[in-house]
């Protein structure tokens, strides 16, 4: 491999994207195995799908405390150990049959959930600026373009060989991408020294898991049983006594000070109403066209016609990343944000007034799928703009970790939806076309809600001084001190005085 410092420089780009691409496909693959790996496993259903919560509750976790870690003694450093992680997690799920191993197995695929802002926070610091705005929005639509082709792509391959080749190809690309990484990314000369604050992660995992695992777990334990009210109650303790802990820190693990500015804030707020709105596209997609046509509605498809139906949407995310970058350089970020959330609000409502006919199913999704580009494209450059250059990694990890959130949110409202507007067909309890409206009704009121948190937002953020556009050198943290944009490749930092890589 050809080992020229021009040619590294210009694969940074592809190689972190196919990073994040191999992120969201290892997330998305168990999808079309799920009906069938009770009998494949011999384990209970109930069991089984914990190969999906598993991988949820250590993303959820390892996303904020990686970026932390990344931050403090180098990005490409952890960015490589979670690679390595996700592709050890294949290799063993291609290994066994057992469930506890497969979960274990899929626990480890979760650290790759930190690999989107752990690459977001590299761009940052290693791209000219020209560059930076373009290739934050297609690092940050990579989740959307690795669901709609891994399902497909898993579907194909459980349909016509052995479940375990899926995981053997799983782990060949996940290989891949840690050799190109190891390859073609530098390591990034910003840092934050100081110790790692072990008691703010620490606090951090026991109250993500107590919420997750509520939110994931209530449709089967009941909303109202013990162990679902213990683990809400033990959140709410947890997480406040970690927020005492998190002020009192002399290095804590998010600066919550500057997270609560509304700058900051009010992004996040933005992620988890976004996760919401974008992630019942994906649900629900998926289970209408393949229900029976005796249902009314339904389309009949198989797992792979149902894959193929979201494949556009993961173009239009390819093809419309760039586009949202233009748009966030000339109108500001949040005006990218709001407009998103608006056109999100729209695809849902295409969605509810035609969800029969196939071609209404595909372009409804097309347009969700297109305004969670904008959305997703703008948070990262509105994180960037708003913190210092020491903190950008951990602070885009708790932005997508309330993606997360909203995502795992939306598992549950839409199964607790769902599961109240049934009706009886061969012995089966199948959704009514009634309930997936509802849904819908609920996704695009939520994606509305996210535009008013994004309006919300100050007018300045996501924009550098005379309207540069973030991720410039002059809307950088520190970049008063330099004469130009231009200035050269050594210009300080934002906070600690560490070298940053400019144009």
């Amino acid at each position: 491999m050809p080992d020229s410092p021009g040619i590294r420089a210009r694969m940074t780009v592809p190689v972190l994207a196919f990073g994040g691409i191999l992120m969201a496909v290892m997330q998305t693959v168990v999808a079309p195995l799920l009906p069938d790996l009770p009998r494949l496993t011999g384990a209970s259903a109930g069991s089984v799908s914990w190969m999906v919560t598993a991988t949820l509750l250590t993303g959820a976790v390892l996303t904020p405390v990686l970026g932390r870690a990344g931050d403090m003694y180098g990005k490409r450093r952890v960015l490589l150990m979670a690679l390595a992680l996700m592709t050890a997690g294949s290799v063993l799920c291609a290994l066994t049959s057992d469930i506890r191993l497969l979960i274990a197995a899929r626990a480890l695929q979760g650290a790759a959930a930190a690999v989107v802002p752990l690459s977001i926070s590299i761009l940052r610091d290693e791209l000219p600026a020209a560059r930076t705005g373009s290739a934050v929005a297609l690092m940050s639509s990579t989740v959307g373009i690795g669901a709609a082709l891994g399902l497909p792509l898993a579907a194909l391959i459980v349909q016509y060989a052995n479940w375990h080749v899926m995981f053997w190809a799983t782990s060949g690309l996940g290989a891949l991408g840690l050799v190109l990484a190891w390859w073609a990314v530098r390591e990034s000369p910003v840092r934050s020294p100081g110790r790692f604050d072990t008691a703010g992660a620490f606090g951090l995992a026991v109250g993500l898991v107590c919420l997750l695992l509520g939110v994931s777990q209530g449709g089967q334990w009941g909303w109202g049983s013990p162990g679902i009210l213990g683990l809400f109650g033990a959140t709410v303790v947890v997480l406040a006594l970690w927020w005492r802990q998190q002020l009192r820190a002399e290095r804590p693990l998010v600066d919550l000070r500057l997270a609560s500015r509304p700058a900051v804030a009010l992004p996040h707020l933005a992620a988890l109403l976004a996760g919401f709105a974008f992630y019942a596209n994906s649900l629900v997609t998926a289970q209408l066209v393949q229900a029976p046509t005796a249902t009314g509605y339904g389309l009949g498809l198989s797992i792979v016609g149902s894959g193929l139906c979201l494949l556009p949407s993961g173009l239009i995310m390819l093809l419309f990343s760039p586009v949202s970058a233009r748009i966030s350089a000339a109108r500001g970020a949040r005006v990218t944000l709001a407009l998103g959330a608006v056109v999100i609000a729209l695809g849902y409502a295409v969605r509810i007034a035609d969800s029969r006919a196939l071609w209404a199913v595909i372009a409804g999704a097309a347009i969700v799928s297109t305004g969670t580009t904008l959305c997703y494209s703008a948070l990262p450059t509105l994180i960037l703009r708003a913190v210092p250059g020491d903190q950008t990694a951990s602070a885009n990890g708790v932005n997508v970790l309330m993606r997360t959130i909203g995502q795992a949110v939306c598992s549950a409202a839409v199964a607790a939806v769902l599961v109240h507007h049934t009706m009886p067909l061969h012995g089966q309890a199948l959704p009514t076309l009634h309930g997936y409206l509802l849904a819908f009704v609920m996704a695009g009121t939520v994606a509305l809600l996210a535009c008013a948190a994004a309006l919300a937002i100050p007018a300045d953020s996501g924009r550098g001084r005379s309207g540069a556009p973030a991720g410039s050198l002059a809307a950088r943290p520190g970049a008063a001190a330099e004469p130009a944009a231009d200035a050269g490749r050594d210009a300080p930092a934002g906070a600690g005085g560490k070298t940053l890589e400019g144009a």
